[in-house]
Parts: C-alpha cells; structure tokens; sequence
C-alpha cells in the first residue's frame, strides 16, 4: 500500500500543488502592482485640490480686503452723516428757540405767518428737501461753470442730480458734502481727537469733584491716596464719575469731539447761545445772556425789561412776561417768564403736560423780582457747605478742613473773622447747620465725627463730638425744637441724636446706598430724605418707621420741603428737578438745568425756592408748579446755597473757592 500511495501523490497531488502556488504568486503581484498605480494616481490629485485650494484663499484673503476697505470707508462716512446729523439737530432747536422768543415781538397778523411757516417747516418731507437740496447744488454748479467762464448744457430732466446720492439719505449725504470731504482726511480727524484730549484733560484739571463726590480745588486733577471716602455705588449698576457728569446735549453724549471743535458752542438754558459765531455760512445767533458786540442789544433789552417793572439783572428774563402767541404748540408756546416750555405736569399715568403759568406766577407779595450779588466771600478752597445766621449779619462756609465765619453786615472787601479748625485737615466739609439762636454749630463731613461748637464764647470752641460708625455725613438737619440732630450716613443710615445728652437715639435703616440729603417737616413729624439708591424716602418720627418710597431712574442729590404745603422738591443728578405732592401721584418737572442738581433749598414763605447745579447755575422757581423767577450764572459749579430766615439773602457756596452773599429784590 505504502509504494500505491506514494506513486498517486507523485502522480497526482504534487502537480496540482505546484499549480496552484503559481498562480497565487501571479495573483499577488498583480493586486500589489493595481495598487501602487492607484495610489500614485490619488496623490496627484489631492496635489492638484490643494493648489485649487490656495487659490481659492488668496482670491478669498483679496475680497476680504477689499470688503475691510469699503467697510472703513462706509463706517467713515457714516460717522460724519452721524455728527453733521447732530450739529444740524442742535441748530435746529436753537433756531426754534429764537423763532418762539422772537414771536411775542411782532404783530399779530405777522404772528400767525410765522406760526404757520414754522410749522409748514416742519411737515416738509425727505423728497422735498432733496428736491430742494438738488435745486441749491445745481445752481452753485451752474454758478461755478459760468464763473470759469466753461459753457454747461442742460441737466436732464428725470434724472438725479450727479451731486445727489439716491435713496433716503440723500438729503443728509448732500449736507454733509464739506463734512465728508474734512472728515475723509486722517490727519484732519487726527487733529480734532487731539483737540477733544486737550479739552477733556483741561474740563478734568478745573473742574472740582461734586456730589456725591468728594471735592477738589480747581488747581488739583486727582484726589490723594489719603482723600476721604466717596459715595459709594449703587449696587447691580456702575457708579457714577462726578466729573463724567457733562452736559447733556447731542454733541456731548454722541460724538467724540468736544462741543466747540467744530465751531458750534455747547447749548445754553432756553436757548442761550451765548459767543456763538454760528454755523455754516451766514448764520448768526445773537445770545438772550449779551456779551461782547451784542451792547447796545442789551441795552435796548434793559430797557425794555425796566419799562415792564422786570429788573434787566435777570437772566433769559422776558420784557413780556405775560404773552402768549395764539396758535403756537405748547412745546414752542412761551411761559410767563419768555422761554419755552420748560416746566411740565406729570399725571398719575405717566403723561407730560406743558404747565399753564397763572397770570400772578411771578407776581404778588413774596414774590421776587431778582436778586443782586452784594459780597464775594474767597474762602480760599471748594466750599462745600454754606449757612446764614437768623439775623442775617454772618456767613458760615465750610472747606476743606474747617469753616470760616464772616461778617456780612459792613459792605466792602471781606476776610474771615474766625476760622474752625474741624474734622481732619484734608477732609472736606460736606454740612453745617446754625441752631436759630446763633450760639451752635453743627459740622459734619468726610469723617464719622461730628463737631458741635459753642460760638458764644470769645473764642469758638469745640464742646462735644459725636461719632457714629459711618466713614462720612453728607447733610444735616435740625429739628424745630433744636432738641435733635439728623446725620446722613454714607453707609444709607439716618443717624438721630440728642443734642442735649449728645447720645445716639435711634437709627434709620433703609437705604441701600449712601443717604445724600435731609430735610424735616416744619411740624416735625416727618423726615425726608434722599439717596445714591435712586429714592427718596419719608419717616415717621414718632413711630421711627418708614412712611413712604418714591424711585427715581437718577440718584438724588439735594430736596426740600417747602415748610407751608404738601409740596417736596428733588434735585436729580439727572439735572431734573421734580416737585412731588406728598400724598397725591401728580409731580411737577422741570427742565432748566443742563447738569446734575447739587442743592436745592426752600424760601421760609414757601412761595419759591432756590436750586444750584455743576452747570454753575443757581435758579429760582415758584412753587409749585416752577415758573422762573429768576436766574444767575456763575462761573463755576454751584455746590451748596442757603436762604436767610428772612428770604432776605441767598449765599451760595462753589467750586471756584468762593461764596456769594445775594440780595433777593421784591
């Protein structure tokens, strides 16, 4: 068997083995061939996509460049259209100011021409004014070719003007012509950055710290590490910078320029213009506040205010108190005293009204005519604090580190005949109030100390201290029995004290951020205050609970109660003043400010009050509903302002280092 089976492997199974490797090995080297041909295939390829690629980026990278470059260029010319829009809205209500001041003037057919064409003015659609604008351009082209001299043929009707972009914003594109070509050039727009820095960093370096801030000298830029504490933040929103308190006004708000970098001047109260040369070509505004050329304006002004028993001393003051044009709108129709309207009733429901001045608003017994600047008191430092004693001969002001006391009853040139020395010497005074007998100071400030002096020995002296656990008091109050004193703490919290035993009696707890200001009721049973939270708030002193919340969408800087009626007044640092019935939802507002309202204060008759603000105003309005009574302007902010127990003198303290003693003429 062995040798058979042998012979059938020989014969049959070695061959086929044989075979069969042979064909392997040829299959194997043909697979491995038909795969490196296809791999060498891919790869040229995949080389051949990548280079498309790269194209495709670089055509891609080239785009994108050219979509940046008309991007800075779009975005440049809206920034001019954006400016020249604001420039042009300014004019715009300055010229309407003087058109509605300019009214009561003429005659009453001429009134209602001029009525009608203001508001014709201001029904004119954007196709009007391009066809107007095209007009204008196409005969200052046509007035260019013939001055060179170069013939022109015809415009072809029905198609736009070369000069005139389409669209909505044509008009705005063709006024802003000199614009774009002054704002296209880097250099120019290098120039006017450079002037807005050096503007800014000049508003910064002289213009003192306000409320709630603290203050500084006109000569100093920045507070020392060792400076007091300010007011601190309301909680969940940014603080607020005093000195970033500008004026509110398109320019100032919107743009990045100064006011006057383009020649316009900042607006003024009720459209003051005072040294504007105008805009553009041809356009001069005389200002209501005459200076300079405008003399013998103000003199034909002054007499015309005297022939209507008005003193010409009076700012924006009207010589037709009482006029009112037929048929104008009420947002143009002049108040009793000649400006627009600036004083508004606001209802329950939130809706704005115009106020309807009565014809005796500024009439009547008790009701001033203006008041006259009678002593200069240079203090020497930012006077933060100011108060008048009840016989009206002596003047307290309060600086840095001590208050100064003047005797006002002699006229001439004044120096301080005492000087207390309180709290620390770099800490600023932020209160000082007189007791009605003229025996007692109350000083507090940038410390948690209050200095209570005996000013009825031969030398003032401190004779008690009381000291809370507040890094600071903002405003004090007194009540009508002088028994109690009220603090207003940095730390939100109205600390009373007994004046008698000098102890802490109660505190009030309620707001959230520091309290600013306080005033009392003539009763004495309810205390009002304000603060950096945004509300004011009223308390029952005999039940020592709170009463009421009004919220406000600014911090409250300043109030009053009037000591005769229902009536509160708050200064915001929204530059507002509002006057709130204490049990009714109805308030007044009003709108004469331009800045944050850092003191506000009561005549003791109760028919008008006193307001100061960082626009170095001090303004008087009857109360309730606010007419102007008058208005005076200084030359730096107006930080604190007090009225005599008579109404017979105003004294204000500000930023220039000085206090003024006012004379109220009736």
């Amino acid at each position: 068997t062995f040798p058979l089976l042998h012979s059938f492997i020989l014969l049959y199974i070695k061959p086929n083995i044989r075979q069969s490797a042979t064909r392997f090995m040829f299959t194997c080297s043909s697979g491995f061939y038909y795969i490196g041909s296809t791999s060498l295939q891919g790869l040229d390829m995949l080389c051949v996509y990548v280079h498309f690629l790269k194209l495709e980026c670089e055509k891609l990278a080239t785009e994108k460049t050219e979509i940046q470059r008309h991007y800075v260029m779009y975005y440049e010319m809206s920034y001019g259209l954006n400016i020249e829009m604001h420039k042009q809205t300014e004019i715009a209500k300055r010229l309407n100011v003087i058109c509605a001041q300019l009214i009561p003037f003429l005659s009453q057919e001429h009134q209602q021409q001029v009525v009608q064409a203001m508001e014709r003015a201001k029904q004119v659609t954007m196709g009007e004014l391009n066809a107007s604008i095209g007009q204008q351009l196409q005969a200052q082209h046509l007035s260019q070719h013939a001055a060179q001299g170069l013939p022109m043929a015809p415009h072809p009707s029905g198609l736009p003007h070369p000069g005139l972009a389409l669209g909505g914003s044509s008009g705005l594109l063709a006024l802003s012509g000199a614009l774009g070509a002054q704002l296209a050039g880097k250099e120019e727009r290098a120039h006017l950055e450079a002037v807005a820095g050096a503007a800014a960093a000049r508003e910064k370096s002289s213009t003192p710290v306000l409320k709630p801030g603290t203050p500084m000298s006109q000569d100093s830029s920045t507070p020392g590490p060792s400076g007091p504490p300010q007011f601190r933040p309301v909680p969940g929103k940014p603080g607020v910078d005093p000195l970033a308190l500008g004026l509110r006004n398109p320019l100032a708000v919107q743009g990045a320029y100064p006011p006057g970098a383009f020649g316009l001047p900042p607006p003024g109260v009720n459209g003051e213009l005072a040294g504007a040369a105008g805009y553009g070509a041809g356009l001069h505004l005389v200002s209501p506040q005459m200076n300079g050329s405008a003399a013998a304006a103000a003199a034909a002004a002054a007499a015309a205010a005297a022939g209507y028993g008005r003193s010409p001393v009076v700012g924006y003051e009207s010589p037709h108190p009482h006029m009112r044009v037929p048929g104008l709108p009420g947002s143009l129709q002049p108040a009793a005293s000649g400006k627009p309207a600036y004083s508004f009733h606001v209802s329950a429901d939130g809706q704005m009204q115009p106020v309807p001045f009565p014809p005796d608003a500024l009439l009547g017994p008790g009701i001033p005519r203006h008041a006259r600047q009678i002593h200069t008191l240079s203090h020497g430092e930012v006077v933060c604090a100011v108060t008048i004693s009840t016989s009206t001969r002596h003047v307290y002001t309060g600086g840095k580190g001590c208050v100064k006391v003047w005797d006002i009853s002699q006229p001439g040139s004044k120096s301080p005949m005492a000087q207390l020395d309180c709290l620390n010497r770099d800490n600023y005074i932020r209160s000082c109030k007189l007791l009605p007998d003229g025996r007692t100071l109350i000083v507090g400030g940038e410390a948690s100390t209050l200095s209570i002096w005996d000013l009825a020995t031969p030398t003032p002296r401190i004779k008690a201290e009381l000291t809370s656990s507040a890094p600071a008091c903002y405003a004090l109050a007194i009540s009508p029995d002088n028994k109690v004193c009220f603090s207003c703490c940095s730390d939100g919290n109205i600390v009373v004290w007994d004046l008698h035993n000098q102890t802490l009696v109660r505190q009030f707890q309620g707001h959230t951020d520091g309290a600013s200001c306080i005033d009392i009721s003539n009763d004495g049973t309810k205390l009002w205050t304000g603060g950096l939270d945004n509300t004011v708030r009223c308390w029952d002193l005999r039940e020592g609970r709170q009463l009421q919340q009004h919220d406000f969408t600014s911090q409250i800087f300043s109030l009053g109660y009037c000591p005769t009626g229902e009536w509160l007044a708050v200064g915001m640092e929204s530059s507002n003043v509002e006057v709130l019935h204490v049990s009714k939802p109805d308030k007044y507002q009003l709108h004469l400010h331009e800045s944050c309202v850092l003191s506000l204060k009561f005549a003791y008759c109760g028919k008008w009050f006193v307001s100061t603000g960082k626009d170095n105003l001090l303004n008087a309005w009857r109360t309730p509903y606010g007419s102007s009574i008058f208005q005076s302007k200084e030359s730096s902010s107006v930080l604190s302002c007090d009225i005599s127990p008579d109404d017979q003198f105003i004294v204000t303290g500000s930023g220039d280092k000085k206090a003024t003693v006012y004379e109220v003429i009736y």
